[in-house]
């Protein structure tokens, strides 16, 4: 038998061995058996240099039709095995139910933030927003804080400039959202109804109830004949509309060094006591000291206006029961997609 021969001998048993393969392992059996080191092929084609020079190029070209052949036949075969192989594993059957998707959720401090600024939005309110670096000025002097008062202390407060910086000048993180008010008071004059969440810093050693980063909503309006009365009926709807319409609030005298008067405004839950007490402190808020005006340049005797601040943590553990401020900081989706 010569090469001719063999070759065409060659692909009718290649084809035979083809039409019998099944999976992954026969394949390569056949590719092995055929364009394997040591296969029927590469053997056939070693042959060629003992072809007589005028058999040549007939052999020759006939040994490249099979060598394409088999190879496309082989990568054919390959293709099909793995389409049939992921196949099997994405079966749809169309009689199930349909899988719902997943949905992610608002932080549970944002949700709350969110429902603040909503409420507030209704009655007037526009949302502002300031830098959380701040100057001591903006943070402290505008806002009447006594030079001696413990707030200034670096115990207390994230200064972020070296000690030989002193004054108005040196840069801290602020320890509240009230430096929004003074702001914005520089910048527009009155009738001013604003509202200003945000995040805030301060030097607390973290535990159930505190932590060094927290979020305040702050409230101002200022305007003409502006008065306590209005303070409280605002903020009592407020709580109805946050709590429902059961909510009970008073109002205590406090002091504040932006505000005179200033009171701390308590809430009476719906449904009886919260955390074992009938009343629970909610925010800060009162009628805006004239020397915050006077920073600003606000006539105190033609203007008068309040100001009011609540923590956003502290709303949120008492409305969804929770007793350890942690839980918003360490991105445990098991605790936040409770809500």
């Amino acid at each position: 038998m010569n090469l001719k021969e063999e070759l065409e001998q060659l692909r009718k048993s290649a084809a035979i061995d083809l039409d019998d393969v099944t999976d992954p392992k026969s394949l390569e059996a056949v590719r092995v058996k055929y364009v394997g080191r040591n296969g029927a092929l590469t053997a056939a084609l070693d042959k060629l240099r003992e072809v007589p020079k005028e058999e040549k190029p007939v052999v020759g070209k006939l040994s490249n039709e099979i060598k394409t052949w088999l190879a496309g036949e082989l990568e054919a075969l390959q293709a099909k095995l793995g389409a049939q192989a992921r196949g099997a594993g994405q079966h749809v059957d169309i009689t199930l139910p349909g899988r719902r998707p997943h949905v992610g959720k608002l932080h549970p401090l944002t949700q709350i933030a969110e429902r603040i600024v909503t409420i507030f939005r209704r009655l007037g309110f526009a949302v502002a927003d300031g830098p959380d670096i701040e100057t001591e000025y903006y943070n402290f002097d505008a806002l009447n804080t006594p030079a001696h008062h413990p707030s200034r202390d670096t115990q207390d407060t994230f200064y972020l400039d070296p000690e030989s910086l002193a004054g108005p000048r040196r840069r801290l993180l602020r320890t509240q959202t009230s430096p929004v008010q003074i702001r914005f008071m520089e910048t527009y004059k009155p009738p001013v109804r604003i509202i200003a969440p945000g995040r805030c810093y301060r030097r607390d050693n973290p535990d159930a109830t505190h932590s060094a980063t927290f979020h305040q909503v702050e409230g101002l309006y200022v305007d003409r004949n502006v008065s306590v009365a209005d303070l409280k009926s605002t903020l009592d709807h407020f709580a109805k509309e946050l709590l429902g319409p059961d909510v009970r609030t008073r109002f205590r005298p406090h002091f504040f060094p932006f505000t005179e008067p200033s009171f701390e405004m308590d809430f009476a839950f719906p449904g009886g006591a919260a955390k074992g007490k009938e009343w629970l402190e909610i925010l800060g808020c009162g009628m805006v000291n004239p020397k915050v005006f006077e920073a600003v340049g606000y006539d105190p005797e033609a203007y008068t206006g309040y100001a009011f601040g609540m923590g956003i943590e502290r709303l949120a553990m008492i409305m969804y029961g929770i007793d350890d401020i942690r839980l918003f900081y360490e991105n445990d989706v098991r605790f936040l997609g409770q809500f």
